[in-house]
C-alpha cells in the first residue's frame, strides 16, 4: 500500500520530487519503526497508540516540531489514501494533533547588502561567473523556487515579452516578468552556454554546471550560500532566503498582496501574508525610533 501511495501522490496528486522524496523517507521511516518496535510488517494495520509512541520516539530524539508535524501530515495523506481506498476501516489518525511550534517570521536579506552582492561584488567574466551571477538574478529577481530554477528550461525564456513561464508546484505553470538586468544577464550567459552546450536538444535546461550537465539542489544551495556569505551574517543562507528576500522588498515598496501570492505561485492569500509580518515589526522599529511616546 505504502508503494501504491506514493504513485498516487506522483502521478494523481503531481507532488514536486523535493515532496514525494520526503514522503517517501517518512513512511520508510515509519515501517521500519512499527517492524522493529512492534513486529508488524504493514503500516495500515497501525493503530493510533503505535503512532503516538513513534511520534514520542521522535520527540525524543530531540527532532524539531516542525520536521515531526510534516511527518505527521505525511501519515495523515496515507491514511486518507487508505479510506478512499477502503483498504482500512477507521482513521487513526483521528487523534493525534500536530505540535505546537514557535511561529518565525521569514529570514530575508536588506536591501543595501543585496545591492552590494549584485552590484559590487566581482564575478569572473568567465561562464561559471555568468552563471554564478544569474542564478543569484533569476532567485532575487523572479521569487521562483529551487526546483522551479533547476527545471527551468532555455524554451522558457520569451525575451520578446520579457517573462518567464514557470513550472511550479503541482505541476501547475505561471507567468513571471524579468527586468532589463535580467534578461541582460540571460543574454550573456546564453553566448557562454552554446561553447558549453552544442543544442538545446541535448540539454534543454537553463542553469547548467561546468560539466555541461543539469544543476542539481546541492550545487545551488552551495552557489547561493558562498555569495550570501559575503554580505550577510543571517545563519540561513539559503535559495529560500532569497525567495523571502524577493517577496518581502516588494511589499515593502508597496506592491499590491495579491499580485506577490501569483508571482510565487501560492494557491492562497494565507501563505503570502506571512510576509506583512516583516514589514509590520519594520513599521515598529520606525515608530519606536520617531515618535516621542514611543
Amino acid at each position: 500500500m505504502v508503494s501504491y501511495f506514493l504513485q498516487y501522490i506522483q502521478y494523481e496528486k503531481r507532488l514536486s520530487h523535493h515532496t514525494i522524496t520526503a514522503y517517501e523517507n517518512d513512511m520508510k521511516q515509519f515501517s521500519l519503526y512499527l517492524a522493529f518496535q512492534y513486529e508488524l510488517q504493514t503500516p495500515e494495520k497501525a493503530d493510533t497508540q503505535m503512532i503516538r509512541s513513534w511520534i514520542a520516539s521522535l520527540a525524543e530524539e530531540k527532532l524539531d516540531n516542525r520536521s515531526i508535524n510534516r511527518k505527521i501530515a505525511t501519515l495523515r495523506s496515507f491514511y486518507n489514501f487508505l479510506l478512499r481506498r477502503k483498504a482500512i476501516d477507521a482513521d487513526p489518525m483521528l487523534k493525534i494533533k500536530a505540535l505546537k511550534t514557535d511561529r518565525s517570521l521569514p529570514r530575508f536579506v536588506e536591501e543595501k547588502p543585496m545591492q552590494t552582492m549584485l552590484d559590487e561584488v566581482a564575478f569572473e567574466n568567465d561562464f561559471a561567473g555568468l552563471r554564478d551571477k544569474l542564478v543569484l538574478e533569476l532567485l532575487y529577481g523572479t521569487g521562483m523556487r529551487l526546483a522551479e530554477l533547476i527545471g527551468l528550461k532555455v524554451s522558457d525564456i520569451n525575451f520578446y515579452n520579457h517573462t518567464l513561464v514557470v513550472l511550479g508546484k503541482r505541476n501547475k505553470h505561471r507567468v513571471i516578468p524579468i527586468n532589463k538586468t535580467l534578461v541582460e544577464a540571460l543574454t550573456n550567459y546564453l553566448k557562454h552556454r552554446e561553447e558549453i552546450v552544442e543544442s538545446d536538444s541535448a540539454i534543454p535546461y537553463l542553469i547548467i554546471t561546468d560539466n555541461g550537465t543539469q544543476a542539481y539542489p546541492m550545487f545551488i544551495q552551495r552557489l547561493v550560500k558562498k555569495y550570501l556569505s559575503l554580505v550577510t551574517s543571517l545563519e540561513q543562507r539559503s535559495p529560500h532566503v532569497l525567495r523571502h528576500t524577493f517577496a518581502t522588498h516588494l511589499l515593502n515598496r508597496g506592491a499590491d498582496l495579491n499580485a506577490i501570492k501569483d508571482l510565487l505561485g501560492h494557491t492562497s492569500l494565507a501563505a503570502t501574508q506571512v510576509y506583512t509580518h516583516n514589514t509590520i515589526e519594520k513599521l515598529k522599529k520606525v515608530f519606536q525610533q520617531a515618535h516621542p511616546k514611543a
